[in-house]
């Protein structure tokens, strides 16, 4: 996905965050690239280290469409949830297919329905793709 990074103000944070500016909505998140060029545009891949919980942390979405904001200390994410046959799963936020693993049972009928995502911001990084 390309997106737009600005550096967060930073008090002593490894890794350093960043305001991302996706087209499907702003976040602040992690930035795993050189800190020296997180400002700008960027491709970047997203990664989640939190697993799906089924009505805990993963809801059926109410709009079918992607999205991305903030809530308190934690991030939404809206996309399309595709379940592998491995018991995988990822959401498909605008053009990026984020990776998940389930860690709850996924209710039947739900494989490529809209959901949301509620996840902790510093569990959310950005790495940059290097053309």
């Amino acid at each position: 996905m390309l997106v737009r990074a600005e550096k967060m103000p930073q008090i002593l944070q490894t890794p350093m965050t960043v305001r991302v500016h996706a087209p499907v909505g702003v976040a602040v998140v992690l930035w795993c690239g050189d800190p020296q060029e997180a400002d700008g545009n960027h491709l970047v891949e997203w990664t989640v280290d939190e697993d799906i919980l089924w009505g805990r942390n993963t809801q059926t979405a109410a709009l079918a469409e992607p999205g991305l904001w903030e809530d308190g200390d934690r991030v939404v994410m809206r996309g399309r949830l595709d379940l592998t046959e491995d018991g995988a799963a990822y959401l498909q936020m605008g053009d990026s297919p984020i990776l998940f693993d389930l860690a709850s049972p996924i209710p039947g009928g739900v494989d490529k329905t809209w959901v949301e995502i509620t996840v902790k911001a510093d569990k959310i990084a950005l790495y940059p793709y290097r053309t």
